[in-house]
């Protein structure tokens, strides 16, 4: 498994606290030293506010070749809800070549339906996978929420790319048989988000907003079990990722270069896996709610 840099937190104010973004400067900063360190996968969307003009102003500098990277752009959310099947892979093109704009590139190496609900719908999938055929998309697929998004773009022949939500707080993916699917089929390069559920698995029990009280308890447990264990929440949440095989990256977001650069020594590391695995049992069926942001109801 390698990592792979989100943007997310470079185009918009992002977080459980609505962390304010960095500067464009710094973000390039942050782009360049993960590219000149061993991260070659970018990973944004058009959703992702400025995110694809940070990319594509970074892409300009030229500091390390295009050839070298991995570039993900994911296709606008719920665009293609009003409009008529047959002219899906028009609109799919007309957004395509919005992004490629912003990004200063002429292809992608994987473009992504943003909608994860268009998983069930193989007129959208097959549009998307014909305008692969055009050669300005390398890879096709979806950013899935849940295990049967999952497993139905598993088991599709037009999606050979899929991004999912799985972290040590959130197994739905491996307990509801995702990526055992993956293994016997083989027809879908898996990246991961969400180690850190935007941040909620690295903050302390107080600092827990009250819209989230029920994560409280769960925040106090991984902190005693990561002072029993001698790991820090760091560690636990990118090394629990890292076992599962299935999964080719880890994307991962940071706000400075100094975690940045954290992450990547952490991720070089190992543990054991036998601590990994008993912490793991301690949340391996934590309510959805408290681990899908998109279900947050902040108040």
């Amino acid at each position: 498994m390698k990592l792979c840099i989100g943007t997310v937190q470079f185009g918009m104010d992002y977080g459980i606290n609505n962390q304010k973004k960095p500067t464009l400067e710094d973000s390039i900063k942050m782009l360049d030293y993960a590219t000149q360190n061993g991260i070659d996968n970018i990973d944004t969307a058009f959703a992702y506010g400025s995110a694809e003009d940070v990319v594509g102003a970074f892409l300009n500098k030229k500091t390390i070749s295009r050839d070298k990277l991995f570039i993900i752009s994911k296709f606008k959310p719920n665009e293609l809800d009003n409009v008529k099947p047959e002219n899906y892979q028009k609109v799919i093109e007309e957004n395509l070549e919005k992004s490629l704009k912003r990004l200063g590139t002429d292809y992608l190496d994987s473009y992504m339906l943003h909608s994860s609900r268009y998983a069930f719908n193989d007129e959208i999938l097959e549009a998307m996978y014909n305008v692969k055929k055009s050669g300005k998309i390398r890879h096709c697929g979806v950013s899935v929420y849940y295990p049967d998004e999952a497993k139905k773009c598993i088991n599709s022949d037009f999606v050979d790319f899929m991004q999912l939500p799985f972290s040590i707080f959130d197994q739905r993916m491996a307990n509801e048989g995702v990526f055992d699917l993956a293994a016997n089929v083989k027809n879908t390069q898996i990246h991961s988000r969400s180690a850190f559920i935007q941040g909620l698995i690295l903050m302390s029990e107080n600092d827990v907003p009250e819209f989230l009280s029920g994560a409280k308890p769960i925040v106090r447990k991984i902190d005693t079990l990561c002072n029993k264990h001698k790991i820090s929440r760091i560690k636990l949440a990118l090394l629990f990722v890292k076992q599962f095989a299935e999964i080719s990256h880890l994307v991962f977001g940071v706000d400075n270069i100094e975690q940045l650069k954290e992450n990547i020594k952490i991720f070089e590391e190992d543990f054991s896996k036998d601590i990994l695995e008993e912490i793991a049992q301690e949340f391996k069926n934590i309510d959805t709610n408290i681990v899908m942001p998109s279900l947050w109801v902040k108040k």
